[in-house]
């Protein structure tokens, strides 16, 4: 059995998901897995269908950025067919996803930047990317990215060494990356579940925001607010209460702290 079947079979059998990965495609190097997902769901793929790889060459990160996705990191993407009113919650299940699979199985502190950053002490762990189709006013299907650090060192990668950190780093040893996505992926399903009944899934997903109660600048496109980051909606957007006292309500957007 080669080294691929292997990993693929070990993770198979650590798997304690109902439908969520039970159809799994496994690769050690890929140019994206978002790319792959995207091919396999428009040919009808199960809702659940993981792709899953060791390596990305050409990893995308939100607004058509580059995302770094290197040997020792965890790229991952899940087709799910959402209901339209839960679409939006999708970034919520990820994020809480992988804050809940870090502490369950690194035991490490994560918190949430707004909108769709993982961070461990304030810097980078996990990315997330969110892409759907519509068929009228129906998901046709959702696609959940996940970009995670998991055994590398950001210290030998120039262009995010400031800015990023991953679990072996933090920890000063190796993680299971199958006992990591195993526990991911369990713990999607079941937040995936509770917001397909409409479980109020934003209260959990904000007691982990750290950009709350910060003196923030957010930027979309050209054009940037300021204010104080005042709490999440239930569709997952931001209230930025402004230096004159008026309320914005942000739904997209980098986020830079000018202060706490």
């Amino acid at each position: 059995m080669s080294n691929c079947q292997n990993i693929e079979s070990s993770l198979r059998s650590q798997l304690n998901t109902e439908f969520i990965g039970r159809q799994l495609h496994y690769y050690p190097s890929l140019t994206s897995t978002m790319e792959v997902a995207k091919k396999i769901a428009r040919e009808g793929a199960a809702e659940g269908t993981v792709v899953i790889a060791d390596e990305q060459t050409s990893g995308r990160g939100r607004l058509g950025r580059a995302w770094l996705s290197p040997k020792g990191s965890l790229a991952m993407s899940i087709i799910l067919q959402p209901s339209l009113n839960s679409l939006p919650q999708l970034i919520m299940v990820a994020s809480l996803g992988a804050v809940r699979a870090i502490e369950q199985i690194a035991g490490l502190k994560a918190q949430i930047k707004w909108p769709n950053d993982v961070l461990i002490r304030g810097k980078k762990v996990c990315g997330i990317l969110i892409e759907s189709e519509l068929r009228g006013k129906r998901v046709n299907f959702a696609i959940i990215g996940i970009g995670m650090n998991v055994n590398l060192n950001p210290l030998a990668f120039p262009e995010i060494s400031i800015t990023a950190t991953s679990l072996s780093h933090e920890l000063g040893k190796e993680v299971s990356k199958t006992e990591l996505t195993s526990a991911l992926l369990s713990q999607l399903e079941q937040l995936y579940l509770e917001a397909q009944t409409g479980a109020p899934i934003y209260r959990q997903w904000q007691e982990h925001m750290e950009t709350l109660g910060k003196w923030i600048q957010v930027r979309v496109g050209k054009s940037a607010e300021q204010g104080k980051a005042e709490a999440i909606t239930e569709n997952g957007n931001l209230i930025l209460r402004r230096a004159d006292g008026s309320l914005a309500e942000i739904v997209v957007g980098d986020v830079t702290v000018i202060k706490n």
